[in-house]
């Protein structure tokens, strides 16, 4: 790819859909574009245009407009809601930015058992329209998050334990494929594209709307609660005991976790307790033994579910402007749970003078209900484990840049302290959660090699030339054949 080139094709797609709909770095609109990323890591990455198409017939265009030589390829970034920290997880460096915000259309079928979302369109939103109907969607848990990026990377939700993966609840995806054309799969039609799309990323096409299977529901209980560290072994056994198999209630979403905060210099445990079938604003039963532990804060309410979206946005860390997530899975055991905390606290002195720091874990308890729901049937490869797992998310932000390299090296240094602690415990599960995956992380591999092949097998039929491969470098990829896997979005964004 070169500038020229690049430049080119802007131009074309100028001259096609007009200057409402494409920005050129001399336009207002190109400069505004940046502001609207999550983080200061992708904003620094400049492409030679964004592109709003604002209809799926604009996004086929685009896509044949970007595909026709391949003697003379450009690369292409696809943002939904951009909060990907990542730097070229949605943006491109010299490239055309396919920004999807205008796709926004929500529309409620005539029973309103279906609702249809344009990619564009955040979770917030999407409540915001469905609460005073009396329904939802098992979708994102934080304002601002964009439907399509969170849903194809499989998605969890509040509602997970009840109804599974936010992919496991899409009844059909349109898609616009490498060749321009769009096609609607189900589980009828175009079944190994509709599996495929449920986990699989963005390496067969661009998803332009998602079809959701709605729910009754109306507001939720909702605690956060922060317990001092010296309470750690009665929580850890409070925790496990919760969680396990035979004891996990599913109207439960519960974070576990702990925190440090630079800027307090102090650490706490932490937690995000849902419930969602409250009786008035009594404390559920199941969550009864954390609320009793002693505690330094603690906020109880009752709200919709577009209120608690949005009071997720809170949780971000003010005058931050750098993040970095990462992943990884175990089993929540007692010995587990306590281990990730000794692992985790150890880790604090290497960081806890960078500036504007935040250093948290959460474990995402996610039972067997859910990852068994529909496991024959989406992409992620849990088919054959059993009892409850912790989807772990590391959430680090920070000020300077200058930090960057010491919070990536002492992130990785986390998870590999992590994983070996759980190998020890008999606790490690390979699996990677995909949306929360760090740059060097293979989150698709971790779906095992059946999953893999059949992945292949798929971008051969839809991708033949691998164009979603190769000439989009945002996004986590396939594994080649021999088990390698080149990482295109490095975190530095070179």
């Amino acid at each position: 790819m070169t500038h020229r080139s690049s430049f080119n094709r802007c131009e074309a797609l100028l001259a096609l859909l007009g200057p409402e709909k494409v920005s050129l770095p001399s336009s207002s609109a190109y400069n505004a574009s940046f502001a609207s990323y999550f983080s200061l890591q992708s904003s620094a990455v400049h492409p030679a245009c964004f592109v709003a198409p604002q209809t799926t017939g604009d996004v086929s265009a685009v896509v044949k407009s970007l595909t026709p030589d391949p003697e003379d390829p450009v690369d292409f970034a696809i943002r939904s809601g951009g909060h990907m920290w990542i730097p070229k997880a949605s943006n491109v460096q010299g490239g055309v930015t396919i920004d999807l915000g205008a796709l926004d259309s929500i529309n409620l079928n005539a029973d309103k058992m279906i609702v249809s979302i344009g990619p564009g369109v955040v979770w917030d939103a999407v409540y915001a329209k469905l609460d005073p109907l009396g329904l939802s969607v098992a979708g994102g848990r934080i304002g601002g998050v964009g439907v399509g990026g969170l849903t194809v990377g499989g998605g969890l939700s509040y509602f997970g334990p009840q109804h599974g993966w936010t992919c496991d609840t899409a009844s059909a995806f349109e898609v616009v494929l490498a060749d321009g054309s769009v096609v609607t799969a189900t589980e009828q039609y175009h079944a190994d594209l509709f599996h495929g799309l449920r986990g699989g990323g963005n390496n067969f096409g661009i998803v332009t709307r998602v079809d959701f299977v709605t729910f009754d529901q109306g507001p939720l209980w909702f605690a956060t609660t922060y317990n001092p560290l010296s309470a750690i072994d009665d929580y850890a056994k409070i925790v496990a005991n919760m969680t396990a198999a035979d004891n996990y209630d599913n109207k439960a979403s519960f974070i576990a976790g702990f925190g440090y905060s630079q800027a307090q210099g102090a650490s706490v445990i932490a937690n995000q307790l849902v419930y969602t079938k409250p009786v008035e604003d009594q404390v559920p039963r199941y969550y009864q033994d954390v609320i009793d532990l002693p505690s330094v804060y603690s906020n109880i309410s009752v709200a919709t579910m577009s209120t608690l979206a949005m009071q997720g946005t809170e949780l971000i860390p003010s005058g931050a402007s750098r993040y970095m997530f990462a992943t990884t899975t175990f089993e929540p055991t007692e010995a587990m749970i306590r281990g990730a905390f000794e692992v985790w606290n150890a880790s604090v002195a290497g960081v806890k003078n960078i500036s504007g720091l935040t250093w948290s874990l959460s474990m995402e308890m996610v039972p067997e209900g859910q990852y068994q729901r529909k496991a024959d049937s989406n992409s992620l490869g849990l088919t054959n484990r059993k009892g409850t797992r912790a989807v772990i998310l590391l959430t680090e932000s920070w000020q300077r840049p200058e930090d960057d390299e010491h919070v990536y090296a002492a992130v990785a240094a986390l998870v590999t302290a992590l994983e070996d602690k759980a190998r020890s415990l008999d606790a490690y599960d390979p699996y990677l959660y995909l949306n929360y995956a760090a740059p060097w992380q293979n989150p698709i591999a971790s779906y095992g090699d059946d999953k893999v092949q059949s992945l292949r097998a798929l971008r051969t039929r839809v991708d033949p030339t691998a164009v979603f491969t190769k000439r989009v470098p945002g996004g986590f990829k396939i594994p080649d054949d021999d088990g390698s896997y080149s990482d295109p979005s490095r975190a530095d964004g070179n």
